[in-house]
């Protein structure tokens, strides 16, 4: 049921406003929009392990030199996601996630037209940042805007958009590759993103969390909050608030205070080793395949 506010000029907490609604199609469309960003970011991050032999072929180099091209773009995605997720509490979710998606839609363009190793490390890493910075602010945004008790659910619905993204692009490189080569791959997954970034600017909402805590746009806040729940009715002097703790210092510091410390660097090791079997397999196993391909055919 909707909340109705009328004629009180009362603060309306807007965690608590979302966690009392049902999930809508406001929610659902905001999904999507993440969806279609993680899509596109599982795609161009794994393009790198598609293309891999064809473009060792063509530039008559080692599998060993492309170790280093592979690791740059997740070096350059991890450095993207620790600088672009604490930005966005400051300008906003929406900047980040726009401009972080022109910055890989860019850097995978890119990619189609270099020419050697040094530069392929070099755009890697760069494309890698945008990457790196639309990922966790996706999933904040479309965690920010649904109820707690479906907040999991929705956002891990969402991040199968990445996993999507990876998986699809294998099959169209495949289809790519013959044809085209290697570098076309490059050129889907750079025009697409860009195609995205205008209807992001036009589509995508701002973070509500972030307009409540700035306190400068409270009819936007409003406008969002009746977006997810269009039986709702604001005072117009109604101020809408966010209760959460104050952190100061290094964000990442607190992980480790209040006897956090242990399950901190349990849930690390986790992720580490989960992350690393991934990317070793999505980088490599392509290469491998391609290379036990001939003796297949000659035990034939």
């Amino acid at each position: 049921m909707a909340i109705q506010v009328r004629g009180s000029p009362s603060p309306v907490d807007v965690a608590q406003f979302i966690d009392a609604q049902p999930v809508g199609g406001f929610q659902i469309r905001l999904l999507l929009t993440c969806a279609a960003v993680l899509f596109l970011d599982g795609f161009d991050t794994q393009a790198i392990g598609f293309v891999a032999p064809a473009l060792a072929r063509e530039w008559d180099v080692s599998k060993a030199a492309l170790g280093p091209v592979f690791s740059a773009g997740l070096f350059g995605l991890m450095i993207g996601a620790l600088l672009f997720g604490p930005l966005a509490d400051r300008i906003g979710r929406k900047k980040i996630i726009v401009f972080s998606t022109l910055a890989f839609g860019i850097g995978t363009l890119v990619t189609a037209f270099v020419q050697d190793i040094d530069m392929l490390l070099a755009i890697r890493f760069l494309t890698g940042l945008g990457l790196g910075g639309a990922m966790p602010n996706a999933i904040a945004m479309t965690s920010e805007f649904n109820p707690r008790r479906r907040r999991a659910t929705m956002v891990m619905i969402m991040f199968c958009g990445f996993s999507v993204g990876a998986a699809l692009g294998g099959f169209l490189a495949a289809a790519l590759i013959p044809q085209f080569g290697w570098r076309s791959v490059f050129v889907v997954g750079g025009v697409a993103p860009l195609l995205l970034v205008p209807i992001l600017a036009l589509r995508l909402p701002e973070s509500v969390r972030f307009l409540a805590l700035t306190g400068r746009a409270q009819e936007r806040v409003a406008e969002l909050l009746w977006s997810i729940s269009p039986r709702a009715v604001f005072a117009p002097a109604t101020q809408f608030v966010v209760h959460e703790p104050e952190l100061t210092g290094i964000p990442v510091l607190h992980l480790f205070r209040d006897g956090r410390t242990l399950v901190t660097l349990l849930l690390w090791v986790v992720f580490f080793m989960s992350l690393l079997d991934l990317y070793f397999l999505s980088n490599w196993l392509p290469t491998v395949l391609n290379d036990l391909a001939p003796r297949y055919r000659k035990r034939r």
